[in-house]
């Protein structure tokens, strides 16, 4: 009987999950409710609080497995020996893509439903913490490809690089090509855009030591 119980709760809670992502993509995440999500799961409204205290926790749920591996293959990627930091960067963005289009769609969720500044420095949700140090290790990276301490600057810069980088996957996120294929054409182009955001910084960066 308890193994029953058991199965069917875990049936119950994967129904929820499922329900809840699907509404999410579809809807956003701020226009989907609890009860919407309960009735499309075919659950009561009390019962769904059995397994989920909020919406928040769903949310959590959903977006913390493809977040912490994403955050796990850039560390990986940091730590290697052998790749000069504007490699790593190009790696780094290559991992994004990944985790983009092998998430179509739900990514915009993982990424911004809930989320906080990039420079809050003790966000609440475990998920914005997850989020900022995702940010970091690409923000450091780029110091390290600039030579630049972890100032003002670099923030401007590092966000100038994570909107280039989400933007142009936002153009492509929503088109029903197959991922590989999807890959094989965007990887040349975001290598090619590290590139000149990188030039276009340094210049930059003369241009200011210049009127200094």
């Amino acid at each position: 009987m308890d193994s029953k119980h058991s199965h069917r709760s875990e049936e119950t809670k994967k129904a929820i999950l499922t329900t809840a992502g699907k509404l999410f993509a579809n809807k956003g995440y701020d226009a989907v409710s609890m009860r919407e999500i309960a009735k499309q799961a075919k659950c009561s409204h009390t019962t769904i609080y059995l397994y989920f205290k909020s919406k928040e926790s769903l949310l959590h749920q959903l977006s913390m497995p493809s977040l912490t591996q994403l955050k796990l293959k850039m560390q990986e990627i940091v730590q290697s020996n052998t790749l000069p930091p504007e490699k790593k960067l190009k790696e780094m963005s290559n991992q994004f893509i990944h985790f983009c289009l092998n998430n179509k769609n739900l990514h915009t969720i993982f990424i911004n439903a809930k989320s906080t500044r990039v420079d809050e420095q003790k966000p609440e949700l475990e998920i914005n913490q997850i989020r900022l140090e995702i940010f970091s290790i690409m923000k450091n990276t780029l110091g390290e490809c600039l030579s630049l301490p972890n100032d003002d600057q670099l923030l401007a810069y590092s966000r100038i690089f994570f909107y280039n980088l989400y933007g142009i996957l936002s153009t492509y996120s929503y088109q029903h090509e197959p991922t590989e294929v999807l890959l094989e054409r965007l990887i040349p182009t975001f290598g090619l855009s590290v590139e000149i955001l990188i030039l276009g910084f340094k210049a930059n960066l003369k241009l200011v030591e210049g009127e200094g």
